[in-house]
């Protein structure tokens, strides 16, 4: 299953336009409700009653709470993607992801400032973070797009990823490093997107002095 893509800003229409605004809305609604009085408390109609909108206008723009919890995050993910497939063909594949991984965060926090307020964001991410049925929810989105992000180095690298272990190896580590990244963060004081974006960069710094075989001469 494809990571979903974030419906852009319209650029024309004012039906457009004001459907954007009305599923901005609810994004913001849900995840302010989610961090105040937690996922499993917050009910549709309590998001829906925040906007001013009927339960039914929320299904028009997301199937379930899980979407919405979500909404954000896919436009995290989809800037990467987007970002990744823009490297350099020459560049290697881990140098690739690296580099992408760097540039989304240079940028991202306009576009999340976009939808709703960065510090929001992170606190939504937390939350995930510490809820059960999110965390499951959150494993199995990180396994597609896992393979999501395999199948693209395998693209441009010439590879069958069904033949050749490597593209599904390397996106592992770099996934693993991004997630214990992720969990430091989430664990400390600073909710910035400065912060994450530090911490990322030092955690896949260390990706090659972890794996060399002898730490104890380093």
């Amino acid at each position: 299953m494809a990571t979903p893509t974030p419906q852009a800003a319209p650029t024309g229409g004012l039906r457009e336009r004001k459907k954007q605004r009305t599923r901005d809305a609810l994004i913001r609604a849900a995840l302010e409700l989610f961090t105040e009085q937690g996922y499993e408390a917050t009910t549709i109609d309590e998001i829906a009653e925040a906007v001013e909108v009927s339960q039914r206008t929320f299904f028009r723009y997301f199937a379930n709470k899980q979407d919405v919890a979500f909404a954000v995050q896919d436009m995290v993910e989809a800037r990467f993607l987007d970002e990744l497939r823009a490297r350099p063909a020459d560049e290697a594949p881990l140098t690739a992801l690296r580099s992408a991984v760097m540039v989304a965060w240079d940028d991202i926090g306009n576009a999340i400032a976009s939808v709703v307020p960065v510090d929001l964001h992170m606190r939504s991410y937390q939350m995930i973070e510490s809820t059960p049925a999110l965390v499951a929810a959150h494993l199995r989105r990180s396994s597609e797009l896992e393979e999501q992000i395999a199948q693209l180095i395998a693209r441009r690298e010439g590879l069958d990823v069904d033949t050749d272990p490597r593209p599904r190896v390397l996106v592992a580590a770099f996934s693993g490093v991004m997630r214990v990244a992720g969990k430091v963060w989430g664990e400390g004081q600073d909710c910035t997107v400065e912060a994450i974006r530090e911490l990322t960069q030092s955690y896949l710094d260390h990706i090659g002095p972890a794996i060399d075989a002898d730490w104890r001469t380093r």
